[in-house]
């Protein structure tokens, strides 16, 4: 997201029952696991043996390892900053790990493709007197491009009290425990269009001030100071009472369905990767009460993926029965990434980034139980994909309510650091599927950036039944961003913007309706809600184009929608309605949301 800072409106701040599948899943996949374990060779085509992808290793030179006594540690993070602070669409990736211990006097800025985290199981073994910083400076104290970093399993302490987080799209904040504040806006209070939340303890306030939108997820605040647009909510102990739409929040005492990212953590010496389990109705840390509940994974059941490693190589470590721990680096794959043995991690670190090559699909998943998918950066190729992602492939239906796929901190571009083109990015088939966290981008700036040069219709299309998406964020595709085909569907938060560079109403007429929805549930569906959802349009190549609605919906007692909005940012371009003919228009060129509180 980028809105230029003369058309920003906010310069200070502002005070069902589960229903009968279709076929149920065979019990092979689990026997085909445990016969693949017991062989360390794999079959090539005719029948010999091919040598066995080793597991476990170091973790290359791009994840930097600290301990308290390691000299110089603010120099060096200082170094990785200094090339990473405005390097937005480069090629350098890079994890900071701390190891369980006290550090003193520290101040972490983070740049781009830049992850920091500790090495414990518990996010307060691994203290930081001091802060993890992000801020605006390398862009005149505008936040709206600080993306693609991010924050997990540190205890802070505040030099000043309060830790300043200024960040936009694509920059969770995971497992943390600050004991003070929060600050979400740049020095200055200038404009940012975050963020993420989840699995985390804030001690003191969190204080939006220009922040447009927030989701936090399964957490405890101290409290929460303001709301802009859209502030939202579930499972966080501390949040404020619902009030949609002044103050905006929206919120839920719990979360259906979640699940915890997957991390790397120290067991003494050795490096393990833990799985969090499963949890329904959650609210709060997974981590109050001590040790969380999950599975440790040794790495040596991981193929550590570095730069330069092929696809065949990745899918045969995959087919071996060894999980994937892919380094920071850019990975070209020339074939997808295939992934279908149940309960498979596949863990990017420091924003790893996966390219394909001549229109391939980076990654597919198998119509199986558990797979995690997390921390990964999908970056289209010149070449157009069909799809980037895919979750489970067409027609699956298997049930995976007890142990479902995931998608965490599972990003997509299309275009900005070269031209780039996909027809649909993520496409989820599988039932069940949770999508948590997720920036699914069509590139407005950068390299590679036109209507026609990174054409993508579609960003998210969801098939599968009983699928959760929480944080969803969706922005700039030439037709629908999100397209919902699955029944039993949810959405808790959704941001999108609609593609700015149309270049006139004729490019986005969709058939006798203006423009196409940001989010769309088809007719055939009937039973489907979504909570805390705003579409903004930003028309700056012709502002007369008008968008019938921000949604769109059959009308049937099971279609449910709870605080919606949509904006016009400066009055470019305009929305006649907020969903189906529903809801009042944007006005002129006000920066006002208008707000349907439910639907129907």
């Amino acid at each position: 997201m980028h809105v230029p800072p003369t058309h920003h409106p906010h310069h200070t701040p502002p005070t069902a029952p589960r229903r009968h599948r279709r076929t149920r899943a065979l019990g092979f996949a689990a026997l085909a696991v445990s016969l693949l374990m017991a062989f360390p060779t794999a079959q090539s085509a005719f029948g010999e043996e091919a040598e066995a992808v080793a597991g476990g290793g170091d973790l290359g030179p791009n994840v930097l390892v600290f301990d308290p006594s390691t000299p110089d540690i603010q120099g060096k993070v200082d170094e990785i900053f200094t090339k990473q602070e405005s390097n937005q669409f480069g090629s350098d990736r890079y994890a900071l790990m701390f190891k369980p211990g006290t550090y003193n006097d520290i101040n972490a800025q983070i740049g781009f493709y830049t992850s920091i985290a500790g090495l414990g199981l518990n996010p307060d073994d691994t203290t930081f007197n001091g802060d993890v910083t992000v801020d605006a400076g390398w862009f005149d104290g505008n936040a709206t491009q600080n993306f693609w970093r991010s924050a997990e399993n540190l205890a802070l302490n505040p030099v000043s009290g309060t830790n300043r987080w200024a960040v936009s799209q694509a920059a969770p904040f995971r497992r943390m425990h600050v004991k003070g504040g929060l600050n979400l806006a740049p020095d200055g209070y200038g404009w940012a269009s975050g963020g993420y939340i989840a699995d985390s303890k804030i001690d003191g306030q969190v204080g939006p001030y220009s922040q447009q939108q927030w989701y936090t997820r399964d957490s405890s605040i101290g409290s929460w100071g303001n709301g802009v647009w859209n502030m939202t909510f579930s499972g966080v102990e501390g949040a404020p009472a619902q009030s949609f739409p002044e103050p905006p929040y929206t919120t839920l005492e719990t979360t259906p369905v979640s699940r915890e990212k997957p991390f790397l953590y120290l067991d003494g010496d050795a490096y393990k990767v833990f799985v969090p389990a499963k949890r329904t109705n959650a609210r709060g840390t997974t981590w109050a009460g001590g040790t969380p509940q999950g599975e440790s994974i040794p790495l040596d059941q991981f193929y550590v993926v570095k730069p330069g490693a092929s696809a065949e190589t990745i899918n045969a470590a995959v087919d071996q029965g060894l999980h994937l721990l892919f380094t920071p680096g850019v990975y070209h794959v020339d074939q997808p990434i295939e992934i279908d043995r149940a309960n498979t991690v596949a863990l990017g670190l420091g924003l790893a980034t996966i390219i394909p090559d001549n229109g391939v699909t980076a990654i597919k998943v198998g119509d199986v139980d558990g797979v995690k998918l997390a921390g990964l950066l999908v970056d289209a190729g010149p070449v157009n994909s069909e799809t980037l992602v895919e979750v489970g492939p067409d027609g699956a239906s298997a049930d995976h309510s007890t142990n479902p796929t995931s998608l965490q901190d599972v990003f997509v571009r299309i275009g900005g650091a070269g031209p780039g083109k996909a027809t649909t990015s993520i496409v989820v088939n599988s039932d069940d599927a949770i999508i948590d966290h997720t920036w699914v981008w069509r590139a407005d700036h950068g390299e590679g950036v036109g209507w026609e040069t990174n054409r993508a219709d579609y960003g998210v299309h969801v098939k599968g039944d009983d699928v959760l998406a929480t944080g969803l964020f969706v922005e700039h595709f030439n037709k629908y961003d999100v397209q919902w085909s699955g029944e039993n569907g949810k959405t808790i938060f959704f941001q999108n913007e609609k593609a700015y560079d149309a270049p006139n109403q004729a490019a986005v007429q969709n058939g006798d309706t203006k423009g196409y929805a940001a989010y769309k549930v088809d007719d055939s569906v009937t039973t489907h809600e979504g909570w805390g959802m705003g579409s903004y349009c930003y028309f700056n190549v012709d502002p007369t184009i008008r968008q019938q609605h921000g949604f769109q919906a059959p009308v049937k007692p099971g279609v449910k929608f709870h605080d919606l909005l949509v904006v016009s940012l400066g009055g470019k371009g305009q929305y006649e309605h907020v969903i189906n003919d529903t809801g009042s228009p944007t006005s002129g060129d006000t920066t006002v949301p208008s707000q349907v509180v439910s639907f129907p």
